[in-house]
């Protein structure tokens, strides 16, 4: 193992009764980097995130988080070892404002931990920042409840919880889907300081332009495989990429 390497995926497969969703999947990413992780509907790239993320078990194969092999039961247990995610459909309360969806299930406390009550002004001004940093710029107060946001503002509030919480790796699914120009602009930025501040992120998205503005390597998957897994996207152009998804190119006729 690396020493920068912060988490590893080996021959992980995945099966739906008879369907072979993932196919022994080799992967790397290190302390630091920004991986953009591409391909097809049906590639597997979502059924490889949920079971990184502990949503579903995988069938076969190992993960290696820090150099510990890690059993990822569920979604608590993969946040217990550093990793949060946000998926395309991220849940939300609709019933319960901003600030408590930010914090839901790791409420800052006033007071003993039995006895104490939430601390809702911590909330609240944690709140306010966040927002501001995944581009929204109205002046929307951290009580309103999720009901009253528009779809957009809905994933920039699931993009700002995983900033809360300080996480070595950050996986985002489709996180600029439904978002504006300003909103989509806070969610690249926020990827560069995660990177810039020691996280490491993957970033899974259908629109290649965003990925080729924030990544450091491309790792592409198709059939479930992973078919090319270190493309440099400051050496390869999007349209050769497009014909790697695709399978109209191959790396090696890239880096011929």
């Amino acid at each position: 193992m690396a020493e920068d390497e912060l988490v590893r995926m080996e021959k992980i497969n995945k099966f739906y009764g008879r369907i072979h969703a993932l196919r022994d999947v080799s992967l790397t990413v290190k302390t630091q980097e920004v991986v953009g992780l591409l391909g097809d509907n049906g590639a597997g790239k979502s059924t490889l995130i949920k079971v990184l993320s502990g949503a579903v078990p995988l069938t076969s194969g190992e993960i290696i988080i820090k150099g510990k092999k890690v059993e990822l039961k569920n979604t608590a247990e993969a946040i217990a070892n550093g990793i949060e995610t946000i998926f395309q459909d991220s849940a939300l309360v609709p019933q319960l404002s901003i600030a408590r969806n930010l914090f839901l299930g790791r409420e800052p406390i006033k007071g003993s931990r039995f006895f104490g009550r939430l601390d809702q002004s911590a909330m609240n001004a944690s709140a306010r920042d966040l927002l501001k940093r995944v581009g929204i710029t109205k002046d929307i107060p951290p009580e309103t409840a999720i009901a009253a946001l528009s779809g957009g503002e809905r994933q920039a509030v699931a993009i700002a919880r995983a900033m809360q919480f300080d996480s070595d790796l950050i996986i985002l699914d489709e996180p600029t889907n439904n978002l504006g120009v300003a909103e989509t602009q806070g969610v690249l930025r926020f990827v560069r300081e995660a990177r810039d501040t020691g996280h490491s992120c993957i970033f899974i998205a259908h629109n290649i332009h965003h990925v080729f503005q924030v990544v450091d390597r491309i790792i592409v998957m198709r059939g479930g495989r992973v078919v090319a897994d270190d493309i440099d996207p400051k050496k390869t152009t999007i349209a050769q990429v497009e014909r790697i998804i695709t399978g109209e190119e191959m790396l090696n006729a890239i880096k011929g």
